[in-house]
C-alpha cells in the first residue's frame, strides 16, 4: 500500500509481562491480511548483542566497524554504534517502505499508543491520562474513553487500527 508516504508510528505500551509481544505476534498477521507492510521496533533500555560471538559480523563489529550489515536471501540485520538513544521518528528512517511501524516500548513519546493491560500484572493502566492513547487491549471490564479490545480480538483491533489511520 505504501506510496512512499511516511509510515504510521504506533506505540504498543504496557508493563513488563503484560503480553505486548504476544499481542504483536497475533496482530501483525491480521494487519498483513489487509495488505499492509508492517515493521516493528523493540526498545531496550540497556545494551544488547544481535549477533553470535565469534561469527564474522560479530568479529567485524568487535574490530571497530561502526555499522555491520548481515545479508542473506531472506533477511537483513544491521548493528551500528549510536551516540544517543534514538526516538521513534529517528528509528523510522531505517524502516522505509513500511505502512505501519509497531513500536514496543517508548511509552513516554508523544505518539499514538495502544496499551496492553492485564490486572494480574499491574493495578491500573499506565496510559489512562495520556492524550495519545487510542485503544486498549485488556481482559478487564474497564470504564475508559477509548475503544477496548479483548485479548482474542486481533482481527477487530486490526480493523480499528486501519480505520483510525485510514491506511486500508
Amino acid at each position: 500500500m505504501n506510496d512512499m508516504h511516511p509510515p504510521i508510528l504506533l506505540i504498543v505500551a504496557g508493563k513488563s509481562g503484560s503480553g505486548k509481544t504476544t499481542i504483536l505476534e497475533r496482530l501483525i498477521p491480521e494487519l498483513k491480511n489487509k495488505v499492509l507492510r508492517v515493521g516493528t521496533i523493540k526498545h531496550h533500555h540497556g545494551g544488547f548483542d544481535m549477533d553470535v560471538p565469534g561469527k564474522d559480523s560479530w568479529r567485524h563489529k568487535m574490530a571497530g566497524a561502526e555499522k555491520t550489515i548481515i545479508s542473506s536471501p531472506n533477511r537483513i540485520g544491521i548493528v551500528m554504534d549510536t551516540d544517543h538513544d534514538h526516538n521513534p521518528e529517528e528509528l523510522s528512517q531505517f524502516m522505509s517502505g513500511m505502512d505501519i511501524i509497531l513500536m514496543e516500548g517508548f511509552k513516554g513519546e508523544d505518539l499514538p499508543k495502544l496499551e496492553i493491560f492485564r490486572k494480574e500484572i499491574h493495578d491500573r493502566p499506565i496510559c489512562l491520562e495520556d492524550k495519545n492513547l487510542i485503544a486498549m487491549v485488556t481482559d478487564e471490564n474497564l470504564d475508559i474513553n477509548v475503544p477496548k479490545f479483548g485479548l482474542d480480538e486481533m482481527k477487530e483491533l486490526a480493523e480499528f487500527i486501519a480505520g483510525y489511520f485510514n491506511i486500508a
